[in-house]
């Protein structure tokens, strides 16, 4: 834990202000997408991307809406400490991740995806009593109600894989909070399907595309034209 306190001491101010940009141009990016389906009638050709053989095994499970709600919390955090690694790996770092949410942004726009949460009686949840009820509430009332949008690929998955990508082989992070990251990085992609705010496939996508823009941005190093130990 001291370790750990000490890591997240050294993160300036620019640290944390990129977790912040870099939080809410997803969020922007996400809501973009979904409008211009809307205004050029992409949206009108979305598909389903159900496999009912692997998604009809999850059941609905109110607690996971916990951690995909607090999953915010790592993705702000998560380029503040990849600041601290050195100046090479945090510029691929900041350029993988923004392609992915460029190729995401584009998917959402182009090859728009839909869930009818009504349909699949996800709504009888959301009206259920408790805490994590309501919480599942918020987030179904949040993204389409009974109907949603933009699943695949799923950008809970994808930045949350990201998250732990860009840190998994830096000395200059703690290794407890590499096995955090990673830990939290599987519970987030579980409450994606244990809340139903995704299908099997999309889950797949998010990882994929995550690991894709990781390797191809170390691929083409874009960060090794700087010098340097820390940004």
């Amino acid at each position: 834990m001291k370790s750990f306190i000490e890591m997240i001491r050294k993160i300036t101010l620019r640290g944390w202000i990129t977790g912040i940009v870099f939080f809410a141009a997803q969020y922007g990016i996400y809501r973009l997408g979904n409008w211009l389906s809307v205004v050029f009638g992409t949206v009108a050709w979305a598909i389903e991307p159900k496999i009912p053989a692997i998604d009809d095994l999850f059941p609905v499970i109110p607690f996971f809406a916990l951690p995909y709600l607090l999953c915010y919390l790592l993705w702000i955090m998560a380029p503040a400490v990849a600041s601290l690694t050195k100046r090479r790996n945090y510029i691929n770092y900041l350029c993988g991740l923004a392609l992915a949410y460029l190729i995401g942004f584009l998917i959402f726009f182009l090859m728009p995806t839909y869930m009818d949460r009504a349909r699949e009686g996800l709504m009888n949840h959301a009206a259920g009593p408790g805490i994590f009820n309501w919480m599942l509430n918020v987030i179904y009332s949040a993204d389409g109600s009974e109907k949603a949008f933009n699943l695949f690929p799923s950008f809970h998955c994808m930045i949350s894989a990201y998250c732990y990508l860009g840190i998994m082989n830096q000395p200059e992070v703690t290794k407890g909070y590499r096995i955090y990251t990673l830990v939290f990085a599987v519970i987030i992609v579980l409450s994606t399907l244990f809340t139903k705010q995704h299908y099997f496939i999309d889950c797949v996508g998010g990882i994929a595309l995550a690991a894709g823009c990781y390797l191809l941005m170390n691929r083409l190093d874009p960060g090794s034209r700087y010098s340097g130990n820390i940004l």
